[in-house]
């Protein structure tokens, strides 16, 4: 039976959670916009995580008359979702900052506010990791959005914090501002390559490459036996994979001997790609229709 992927939702809530307490806990210390547009990504996290935990839920619900081929495709949704709200908390943290380089502030208790938020980035850094590596291990475009956002919190923080250490030292107050307006755009960039890999995955995007190779592979192993493979189709939903594909066997063989050697094809093609359903299509080989798709 496949595991279910929500427990890691619980993570990403978690650590959300703290993080944001611990960011808004660094803006009140020093006053810092960097600081708080830092802690408005974080709260962006949050908002896409309960929305994860609700899309991965309905993706794990099984196959009903209605949906032959699953709810996989839910979890588009919620990196969709998670792209939109990027660009939202992009452009407020960008209208924020224009209003300190009018008027910058004085940043206070520097030493300490770097701390909190330095503890903060390292819990978004060992949930991100997590959240990345099962993402992609099971092939969860959901998980692996939330790690890859956490990751990308992770490095614009380092370079508020390096701003903020600046500040300290130089003085130079404007550095604050310009450093929100660049987690800003960096952030932008990360929600529009979310939007990108969904809409990829609602257009049917097939496998990757390396999967395809994995299968001719196999094909190429059974063309020795005298049967040839066309019309392959391939087809990514999310944690689930289609494949489509038609066998041609000499006339000489039985119904009953074609059979047992696809199902002995299908079994292996599974044992090399995880999570994948497979439809074969036997025909004879001396017939022209065959190799019409």
């Amino acid at each position: 039976m496949k595991k279910s992927l929500i427990k890691y939702t619980y993570l990403s809530i978690f650590a959300s959670i703290v993080v944001i307490s611990l960011k808004l806990i660094a803006y009140f210390l020093t006053r810092s916009i960097g600081f708080l547009s830092d802690a408005i990504e974080s709260f962006i996290n949050l908002l896409s995580a309960f929305f994860a935990y609700l899309m991965i839920k309905l993706a794990e619900k099984p196959k009903d008359t209605s949906h032959p081929y699953g709810h996989s495709k839910a979890e588009y949704f919620s990196s969709l979702f998670e792209g939109i709200l990027i660009f939202i908390a992009s452009f407020s943290i960008i209208f924020s900052s224009i209003e300190r380089i009018i008027y910058p502030q004085k940043l206070e208790n520097i030493s300490l506010g770097l701390f909190v938020s330095f503890l903060a980035s390292l819990i978004n850094f060992l949930a991100a990791r997590k959240l990345i590596s099962t993402g992609q291990k099971n092939n969860s475009i959901t998980l692996e959005a939330d790690g890859k956002h956490l990751m990308t919190d992770v490095y614009t923080s380092a370079g508020v914090i390096m701003a903020v250490f600046l500040i300290k030292i130089t003085n130079i107050l404007i550095l604050d501002p310009l450093i929100a307006i660049f987690v800003a755009l960096n952030i932008f960039f990360t929600g529009l390559n979310l939007i990108k890999k969904s809409g990829s995955g609602f257009l049917d995007e097939a496998f990757e490459k390396k999967d395809i190779e994995k299968i001719k592979k196999i094909f190429k192993k059974y063309e020795k036996n005298g049967i040839k493979f066309h019309s392959l189709r391939s087809r990514q939903s999310a944690q689930k994979k289609f494949l489509n594909f038609h066998i041609l066997f000499p006339n000489r063989w039985s119904i009953k001997k074609s059979h047992d050697l696809v199902y002995k094809i299908e079994k292996e093609i599974k044992e090399k790609i995880k999570n994948i359903e497979i439809e074969s299509h036997l025909e004879p080989a001396n017939d022209k229709k065959s190799f019409e798709d």
